[in-house]
């Protein structure tokens, strides 16, 4: 019995677009220096390594050095440097065009830095579709990775998965190796002992078909649980579990041989045809379920390992990547806007400009505000925040080469979101409105064109799988602070850590998307604590019922008429209602004018307290230097309470250099709080600012046939 097996090891690492400078520079220390340092100490490991474009861009720029000694590495053939789309999104969700363009821009960067031609690509998240084939390989890709659960859904496991297969799209044949679930999880979070045994005990020739290629175990995953996630510095590098794998390795060497993917796959033939369902890793098919699913999955899951039930356990499968589009509305906008973006971008004629405007987009659809799973993903304001900020930029450099004027104002109903009904997107050179007629009207995203600024960019607090965790744990007393949680542990850990007390009081749902321009009708006696837990009563059918729309140009600017004849519930009668909102937007300016108008068209008088809602997103918002300013008061964004009598208010934002002027024609009482939500993350369960919530409220008593009005007044200052 021959006992001989090759182990693949490939460290992927990134960091999003727009993420803190710090957060770079602490990966570099305790992970990315850390690891190029083993590799220089141990010559004969050999091993893939990829670097997103994003932080590749932050290591030619801050730490060239870095880049300099993997080129050493790389010259003496120890790394082979895999590819990918350049800012690491997700590429089943991007146009073909961009897919292609973005792997050769990182291809390029490889060839200028390192002077390698590479053959593998890493995809991010490993989130397979099966025409990824035909995309990659046009892109000059040889072979790719996934997860070992790919491979278990059509029938793999065992021997089946120490190899490569060859699958294709319309005849473009690509290598795909899959990536050993075990290894990803004992490297580094068992003993090097047992991960050594388990190779050893693998290395076995167990029968093997005669002539099959030698055995060969890939492991593919993030460079930053080596040093970045929690308690993992210390792990594996101040007690030297990744020095001791290493040296392992090297005392091994009769019978356990390091050898790059791309080097295996030009050396040794495939296993045979395959043709992958769409996947990602386990995980990813739990978070991207419904909340009560994902938790059910989960549970599920755990009780059938517990009972050593992997014959059933291969055939449980969760959700569909794509699906976040559909279980987060705001995921939704980020994509389609992205999608908007693109065709306007390559509609734009060759040059200096296009190639600018593509860098932007590009940077727009890095992949991490587009899903949530146990890290951040949309709920990190900043993340979503960073990809707006270039999906905007990219928008305004095409509108600008498109347009003949510098000053315009334009409109279109298109189904922006695919939903089958149309939105109304109005942009001018200074700003741009998307408005959701079939969901009241609101506005869901208000771009200020000046600061590349998405000002609605907010999150709509909802239920989520993992906050049954959090309950449980609180309500059986097995929850700890993070900070004094000892236990090393992965992300998938059944330990719940909690970053402050009182975290499951906080999960607070909403009944509607945070937005702006929400039409609310309450009883008078309804309080702000109420409506902050979304536990009031809503009078009218406006907050997310049909608006039909009109729209008039002229000298004045663009008018935009939104209306709605509903109703009230007066005692336990329905009175008839019109609501009017009129948005006037001028060319050149960055003003913007919501007049209202109410009447009642019924034959009783009409009595309740009337609100609109805004969902302000300002980066900063829960810090001292952003608030609102009213008279000689300057209250924090995140604070919450109530004001009397304001016709005034002024929304500024020091870290964005920017302020909203905002004027009543009648006095408002305000209401404000902030939309917080929690979060789980690798640390621990989280409360997460997304947000500022601001409702402006009248008393209202209206006769029959009456009408009633009020005018709001933006104004956009600063950069």
């Amino acid at each position: 019995m021959t006992e001989h097996i090759y182990l693949a090891l490939a460290f992927h690492n990134h960091q999003p677009v727009g993420n803190f400078p710090s957060v770079y520079e602490k990966g570099y220390q305790v992970a990315y220096l850390p690891l190029i340092e083993a590799l220089e100490r141990h010559l004969s490991v050999r091993v893939a390594l990829h670097y997103s474009g994003s932080l590749r861009d932050w290591l030619a720029a801050e730490r060239p050095v870095l880049i300099e000694r993997i080129g050493a590495l790389v010259a003496r053939g120890q790394v082979e440097m895999m590819t990918g789309a350049y800012y690491e999104p997700i590429l089943v969700a991007l146009p073909d065009v961009d897919k292609g363009g973005q792997i050769a821009r990182l291809t390029q960067a490889l060839q200028e830095d390192f002077g390698s031609e590479p053959s593998g690509a890493w995809l991010a998240e490993r989130v397979w579709e099966p025409h990824l084939a035909k995309s990659l390989a046009e892109a000059g890709v040889d072979y790719t990775i996934v997860d070992d659960t790919h491979f278990r859904y059509v029938g793999l496991g065992g021997e089946d998965l120490f190899g490569y297969y060859i699958t294709e799209e319309q005849g473009y044949a690509l290598k795909i190796f899959p990536s050993f679930k075990y290894l990803r999880y004992a490297i580094p979070w068992g003993t090097v002992e047992e991960v050594i045994t388990w190779l050893r005990s693998e290395a076995r020739d167990r029968g093997r078909q005669r002539g099959a290629p030698p055995k060969v175990a890939v492991m593919g995953d993030d460079g930053e649980k080596f040093g970045l996630w929690p308690g993992t510095h210390a792990h594996c590098w101040e007690k030297g579990w990744m020095e001791e794998f290493f040296e392992a390795i090297e005392g091994n060497a009769q019978w356990l041989t390091l050898i790059p993917p791309g080097e295996y796959v030009s050396r040794f033939p495939s296993l045979g045809r395959v043709y992958l369902p769409t996947a990602s890793y386990e995980e990813m098919g739990e978070w991207s379920l419904p909340a009560s699913l994902a938790s059910q999955i989960v549970r599920t899951r755990h009780e059938l390992e517990q009972e050593g039930r992997q014959d059933i356990l291969r055939f449980i499968k969760g959700g569909f990547w794509r699906s976040f589009q559909v279980k987060y509305e705001e995921v939704n906008t980020m994509h389609k806007k992205m999608l908007w973006v693109s065709a306007k971008v390559h509609s734009m004629p060759e040059g200096e400009a296009k190639e600018e405007a593509l860098k932007e987009l590009w940077q727009g659809q890095c992949n991490c505000p587009y899903w949530h799973g146990v890290f951040g993903g949309i709920y990190l304001f900043h993340i979503r925040a960073a990809n707006f900020a270039h999906l905007i930029r990219a928008e305004e450099l095409a509108d600008q080469a498109l347009h003949l004027r510098d000053q315009w104002v334009e409109w279109r109903a298109i189904d922006f979101d695919k939903d089958g009904s149309d939105e109304l997107l109005v942009s001018s050179d200074t700003q741009a409105l998307y408005i959701d007629l079939p969901a009241g009207g609101t506005l869901f995203e208000w771009d200020w064109r000046r600061r590349d600024y998405n000002l609605l960019n907010t999150m709509t607090r909802r239920r989520e799988g993992y906050h049954q965790q959090l309950r449980e744990a609180v309500a059986e007393g097995n929850a700890v602070l993070a900070a004094e949680a000892e236990q090393l542990e992965s992300i998938h850990t059944a330990l719940v850590r909690v970053k402050e007390w009182g975290l499951e009081k906080k999960l607070l749902y909403d009944r509607y998307r945070r937005g702006s321009l929400i039409d609310h009708f309450m009883p008078a006696s309804t309080r702000l604590d109420e409506f902050y837990r979304s536990e009031y009563s809503e009078l009218g059918d406006f907050v997310d019922q049909p608006y039909q729309y009109a729209v008039h140009e002229g000298s004045e600017g663009l008018k935009l008429h939104l209306s709605r004849d509903g109703c009230l519930w007066q005692g336990q009668v329905q009175a008839p209602l019109r609501i009017e909102k009129q948005l006037t937007l001028k060319p050149g300016s960055s003003d913007l004018t919501v007049a209202y108008a109410l009447t009642n068209t019924g034959t009783q008088q009409v009595t309740a307290r009337f609100g609109v809602e805004f969902n302000w997103g300002m980066v900063g918002g829960d810090g001292e230097s952003s608030y609102y300013e009213t008279g000689y008061q300057m209250l924090p964004l995140a604070s919450m309470g109530e004001l009397g009598g304001v016709s005034e208010l002024l929304i500024v934002s020091r870290p964005l250099g920017m302020e909203i002027e905002l004027t009543f024609s009648r006095d408002a009482a305000l209401w404000r709080f902030p939309v917080e939500t929690v979060c789980n993350s690798e640390a621990g369960f989280e409360r997460a600012y997304q947000g500022s919530c601001l409702l402006a409220l009248w008393p209202l008593e209206l006769e029959v046939g009456r009408r009633w009005s009020v005018e709001l007044r933006f104004q956009l200052r600063g950069g």
